[in-house]
């Protein structure tokens, strides 16, 4: 199996057990508008930064994004690669913005985790990683998506 057939199927786990442990209330449409592509590295020793590019998927356009962030309590170096659907999105432009952990998060062995970011325009994103690396993190988790 290739690594990227290994990228995909852990992905597609991570999708599948991300959808078992979202809380139901959280309402969202009944499909995604666009879909994002995101590749981050992080460096942190206690406050750190994260850096990365992406594009987003979106009526048939493909607009490249770059991703930024801060962190606090982290420790450690990655790289993280992430897929994910993006919901209540109108324009490209609604993507940019700052996005906080709007719903439950998952982490399974071998680095592979989802969790739903929403920013201030009520875009959410679910996001389906795989990390690579070692990374302790004990504070809340953010980044920036600015189209570039």
């Amino acid at each position: 199996m290739t690594r990227t057939n290994r990228i995909l199927l852990s992905l597609a786990m991570a999708a599948v057990l991300l959808v078992a442990v979202t809380p139901g209330g959280a309402a969202q449409p009944l499909y995604p508008m666009g879909s994002v592509s995101i590749d981050l590295t992080s460096v942190a020793a206690g406050i750190g930064a994260s850096w990365g590019s992406g594009t987003l998927r979106f009526e048939g356009k493909v607009y490249p994004l770059k991703v930024s962030g801060l962190t606090v309590g982290d420790v450690g170096i990655s790289t993280i690669n992430a897929v994910g659907n993006v919901y209540n999105l109108k324009s490209a432009s609604d993507i940019a913005g700052n996005y906080v952990a709007a719903g439950a998060g998952l982490t399974l062995a071998g680095g592979i985790g989802g969790v739903t970011m929403k920013n201030q325009r009520g875009v959410l994103i679910n996001l389906y990683t795989v990390q690579q690396g070692i990374q302790l993190t004990i504070g809340p988790q953010g980044f920036n998506i600015d189209l570039r």
